[in-house]
């Protein structure tokens, strides 16, 4: 009995030792098989990378009072107080300018006619952080149309699209009757914009000592007609000395300067 005591013994001790092996082994393959996992899951992340905005059309703006002909100007405005024009006070030139015109066209005991001109250029820089050029025109384009319909006073205020490409790449026109200074005005605002700028003139006039009211239909022809040229300088102002189909300027010091004034401006608000 005690040898059959002593001989189970011995039996289930040879016995334990394959089965600690063999835990340990598995213990060691299921540690090799983290190890590798965790060598996978340690991929490096892929980069991302930024979209960038594209360029803007447009470097430069035109002189303000050189982008409506004086032929224009003096058909619109008769007895202009200046010819040459009034120039807008801006801080910045190259991001935006204007310049008016206005006068009395007194036809003695037949009355006088008043009228008033003016033009308004504003260029937006692409920025990385604010969008691209012509998108923030863009939105620029669709404020100053909402302000010109907000004019206060205004009676009989219509808006209509302009066809498509006939002034920039896109144009609205408001028009509205307005009395002031006991006469009554006929008003007529053009909004265009072409590329990143955005060009607004308003046009509007009276008859004055009995002289008839001006018609709604003259005021805003003669508003169309200044803005078409407005439109048309700044592309000349950007095509200046440049071979036909070369790249389009990239823009002068002073413009980038203002560019990275003008982002500046617009983020720190």
């Amino acid at each position: 009995m005690h040898r059959s005591a002593s001989r189970l013994t011995r039996i289930l001790a040879c016995a334990a030792v394959p089965v600690m092996l063999v835990v340990a082994g598995c213990s060691s393959d299921s540690d090799g098989k983290k190890d590798g996992a965790s060598s996978s899951s340690a991929a490096p992340e892929a980069t991302k990378t930024e979209v960038a905005v594209a360029p803007a059309k447009f470097a430069e703006l035109p002189d303000p009072c050189k982008s409506i002909t004086s032929k224009t100007v003096k058909s619109l405005v008769p007895s202009a107080k200046n010819k040459s024009g009034t120039r807008g006070k801006s801080s910045d030139t190259a991001a935006r300018g204007g310049c008016s015109w206005n006068g009395l066209d007194d036809n003695g005991v037949k009355g006088s006619q008043y009228r008033w001109l003016d033009v308004g250029f504003t260029r937006f820089a692409s920025d990385q952080a604010l969008g691209s050029g012509a998108d923030r025109a863009q939105a620029d384009y669709a404020k100053q149309v909402a302000k010109a319909q907000a004019a206060e006073g205004a009676k009989k205020l219509a808006t209509a699209p302009a066809p498509a490409g006939s002034i920039g790449e896109e144009a609205t026109k408001v028009t509205y009757d307005l009395t002031k200074t006991g006469e009554d005005f006929k008003y007529a605002t053009v909004i265009a914009r072409t590329g990143n700028v955005v060009v607004t003139v308003n046009y509007n006039g009276a008859g004055y000592a009995g002289a008839k009211t001006p018609s709604a239909s003259d005021i805003l022809k003669g508003a169309e007609k200044a803005a078409k040229e407005a439109v048309a300088s700044v592309a000349a102002a950007n095509d200046a000395g440049q071979p036909s189909g070369s790249p389009k300027p990239a823009g002068s010091a002073s413009a980038k300067a203002s560019d990275k004034a003008s982002a500046s401006a617009t983020k720190s608000d």
